[in-house]
């Protein structure tokens, strides 16, 4: 990427230990120097949990936490992947050919989101290879965005090894989009901050069309993140998605209710749109529309007028699917 591009930054390594410690893993790891480095933010929500998704606004802030990479194109066409934890294990395919396997949320698939959607972005068929060794410093699996992060991070190398330019905007709405390979339904709070955050405050971020606004923090505040370390990964387990669809089915009753084409609809934010009234006004079309307790998959079919065998295979998310336990009842909120 072009020295003036608001995103890249000349550094010296030397003067950063982090950089030259990387650098150095990198030289034994690969046998060579990395040409650039290339970092992006975890996240802390403040205001708006789970509505991003509904296609609310939230209002997040970057951390000073993140994922860093250094990288080295190659003419070959395969992608070397490693990381400075044992934890995670190398990884190597083609650059040509990648595969996500939605099963396994293994690491390294979350590189190849943000390195496959900007890959479909442009159309293309080969990309040159690169060796990536990747190093957090995120707490996984703890709320921060650590995943999110990563594929932000993969997004960017992928863009700057192929001498491409992209907004910020464009690169965050590529990413939440990608990040949904790995099998998760977000709606795109955690690549937007990673990308669009500034040292010093804290952002509005709004969608259709996103778009961030500064939102200033009280002079001498101090937020203190608290890491419980109970791990939670939500590609791992239905219960992310679980929550989603749920969102996801409100709106679609809602939709049928008021008299809406349904079948498209995704986000609550939609319903409300396509009504042309308040938020204050969507609340009590809510209450009127749908009732407090749980409604069973079959209500849902009801409502809906559809087979269960539709809501299943053309509504819920493959992880979603087959989920038996009390949670499978698609419990509606708001």
């Amino acid at each position: 990427m072009a020295a003036e591009d608001p995103a890249t930054r000349r550094v010296q390594v030397a003067e950063h230990p982090r950089l030259l410690k990387l650098k150095e893993m990198f030289n034994s790891k690969f046998g060579s120097t990395p040409k650039f480095y290339v970092r992006a933010p975890g996240r802390v929500n403040i205001i708006g949990e789970h509505i991003d998704y509904c296609g609310y606004s939230v209002i997040p802030m970057a951390v000073e936490q993140d994922m860093l990479i250094a990288v080295e194109p190659v003419k070959t066409h395969t992608l070397q992947l490693a990381n400075t934890d044992p934890l995670y294990p190398d990884f190597s395919t083609t650059a040509n050919n990648i595969c996500i396997d939605k099963t396994k949320p293994l690491w390294h698939n979350y590189f190849l989101c943000g390195f496959k959607g900007i890959q479909e972005h442009f159309g293309l068929s080969k990309l040159p290879g690169m060796n990536c060794l990747v190093d957090g410093n995120i707490p996984p699996s703890s709320g921060l965005s650590s995943s999110s992060a990563l594929v932000c991070c993969a997004g960017l190398v992928t863009l700057t090894v192929l001498g491409l330019r992209l907004s910020k905007v464009e690169l965050a709405e590529i990413c939440a989009k990608s990040e949904r390979y790995i099998g998760t339904e977000g709606g795109g709070m955690d690549q937007s901050i990673s990308f669009l955050a500034e040292e010093g405050t804290a952002k509005l971020i709004e969608f259709s069309p996103l778009r961030a606004t500064n939102v200033k923090l009280p002079s001498g505040a101090v937020f203190v993140i608290a890491n419980s370390c109970v791990e939670m990964n939500k590609a791992a387990t239905s219960h992310f998605n679980v929550r989603v669809m749920e969102c996801r089915l409100a709106a679609k009753v809602l939709a049928k209710h008021k008299g809406l084409q349904w079948d498209n609809v995704l986000r609550l934010e939609e319903v409300q749109s396509k009504l042309g009234i308040s938020l204050e006004e969507m609340l009590l079309v809510t209450e009127d529309a749908l009732h407090p307790e749980p409604y069973s998959r079959e209500e849902i079919c009801r409502c809906l007028g559809i087979s269960l065998e539709k809501l299943r295979t053309q509504i819920l998310t493959p992880n979603t699917q087959d989920v038996q336990n009390k949670d499978a009842e698609q419990q509606v909120y708001i």
